[in-house]
């Protein structure tokens, strides 16, 4: 009998691997709002009738013995797709409350890593949510991080969405012969040849290395550009400890149109500054009033995808990172956006200087079982608790179609949000962007950040303050630019 395909992990998606356990789980998500009352078995069957469209809904992981070697995605033999579709409905009223708290109950357990790593759960009972029709449905989808990223997991999105409310036939199933997983022998096999191909794309990468420190070092000296933030220079603060096994998990939603018109109080910011501006805001806010804002500005681990046209539909993570100062040290809601503005520039051209997705090959060169070891002690012995943090916190943007889209003809009335943190960072805040809404969901620890209901109303209230900020600068600049016309 013939063996079964095999896609070994890459070193960025085993990463996610190393950092997983039971307090730590790697999966990415959200919580999306249907209108309307649809059937859970009418959703499965549509979810049945779709799941062969992305490969890795069907696959599972398979482990080299003693981790000699990272794991390889393989088809499961025996997939039961109502192993990972779940029915559940909220405790009365069926308010925002009760779907936070349940959204955050989720968030918190681990996938199983004995089938695909994925699971949705359909929410009945939304009763109680200003602007949702009584009777919708919510969705909490959780994919693990080694098998997506935000740019892939938009396209398990473009499997369950149409942008009709009649739904588009599904694709014709392939049927693929049912082969065994391969043994510890077949496995140790594979794993060997890795260990010999993989030390030759070492010069290559020490080569882009020194092309990188090159470009970076000209772009400091001939052009006086100042360096980014750079990693472990970052302020301590409480979301850098170690994590416990509760989450917590909200959302601010946002008028993308009125986020998108803060752009133009500075010259060439983009709708990420204004982002990020408005996350420093709340972040400076909840820190000053329980008295702990660092003087330092809290610095934001942006991730930068590295996905080129060619990989559009390519599972796994491909991205990089950029390290953005937030001004949080500064009060002025446009001060700090023209400071943020600011330094985004200057990250994207040291980030396009150094050839970020060249160098990523790096994590192809780091032993697999070596990395687990590694990342377990870490965890165990507290490490976080004494270096100086990588980063304050992630905020990561996920655009999305800025059309009505449909899930077995259900209007999405709503996308957010959640993915992971671990010992050291234990906050961040996906960004979604849907028919004319901006989602900001932070996701955190309950140990560290039990009230995130206050900082996500503080994400709302910074939103406004900066657009207040804007209104009154702007009408400023239009007096003055009236009394000049009239002398």
């Amino acid at each position: 009998m013939s063996c079964i395909s095999m896609e070994e992990l890459s070193g960025i998606d085993a990463s996610f691997l190393y950092l997983e356990s039971p307090k730590i789980p790697m999966h990415i998500g959200g919580v999306a709002i249907l209108e309307g009352s649809l059937k859970f078995d009418d959703f499965r069957k549509f979810v049945s009738d779709r799941v062969h469209t992305v490969e890795k809904l069907t696959q599972k992981l398979v482990t080299v013995p003693f981790s000699l070697d990272r794991p390889y995605w393989v088809e499961d033999p025996d997939f039961d797709i109502n192993m990972h579709l779940h029915q559940t409905a909220l405790p009365r009223p069926g308010g925002w409350k009760e779907l936070r708290y349940l959204a955050s109950r989720l968030f918190s357990q681990q996938l199983n890593r004995e089938r695909p790593l994925w699971e949705f759960i359909f929410v009945e009972g939304v009763d109680n949510i200003p602007q949702v029709p009584k009777g919708s449905v919510a969705l909490i989808t959780k994919v693990h991080h080694s098998g997506f990223d935000g740019k892939s997991g938009a396209d398990l999105m473009s499997m369950l969405f149409d942008v009709s409310d009649t739904p588009a036939p599904p694709k014709p199933v392939v049927i693929k012969p049912k082969k065994p997983i391969p043994g510890p022998v077949g496995l140790m096999a594979k794993s060997a040849y890795n260990f010999i191909s993989r030390p030759t794309k070492l010069p290559g990468l020490l080569w882009d290395t020194g092309k990188a420190t090159f470009k970076a070092g000209y772009m400091t000296r001939a052009q006086g550009i100042k360096m980014p933030t750079m990693p472990f220079n970052a302020p301590k603060t409480r979301f850098n400890n170690l994590v416990e096994m509760e989450r917590t998990w909200d959302s601010a939603i946002l008028d993308i149109n009125r986020v998108k018109a803060l752009r133009k109080v500075v010259d060439g910011a983009t709708l990420n500054d204004v982002i990020l501006a408005i996350c420093g805001g709340a972040l400076r806010r909840y820190l000053l009033e329980k008295g702990e804002l660092p003087d330092k500005p809290l610095v934001a681990m942006v991730p930068v995808s590295t996905r080129t046209a060619e990989e559009k539909n390519a599972m796994g993570n491909q991205v990089s990172a950029m390290y953005v100062q937030l001004a949080t040290d500064v009060e002025d809601p446009c001060k700090r956006l023209e400071k943020i503005q600011i330094n985004t520039m200057v990250g994207k051209l040291y980030q396009d200087a150094i050839d970020a997705k060249s160098l990523m090959g790096y994590a192809e060169l780091i032993p697999f079982g070596l990395a687990g070891v590694a990342a377990r002690f870490y965890s165990r012995a507290a490490i976080a608790k004494h270096h100086s943090p990588l980063f304050n916190v992630v905020i990561t943007n996920v655009p999305g179609p800025q059309i009505p889209i449909y899930l077995a003809g259900h209007k999405l009335i709503v996308n957010m949000g959640t993915a992971p943190i671990f010992d050291g960072m234990g906050l961040i805040m996906p960004i979604c962007s849907y028919n004319g809404t901006l989602t900001i969901s932070p996701t955190s620890s309950a140990n560290l950040m039990p009230d995130l209901e206050l900082f996500t109303r503080y994400i709302r209230e910074s939103a406004n303050e900066l657009e207040l900020a804007v209104q009154e600068k702007l009408a400023g600049r239009a007096a003055l630019d009236a009394l000049m016309q009239d002398e």
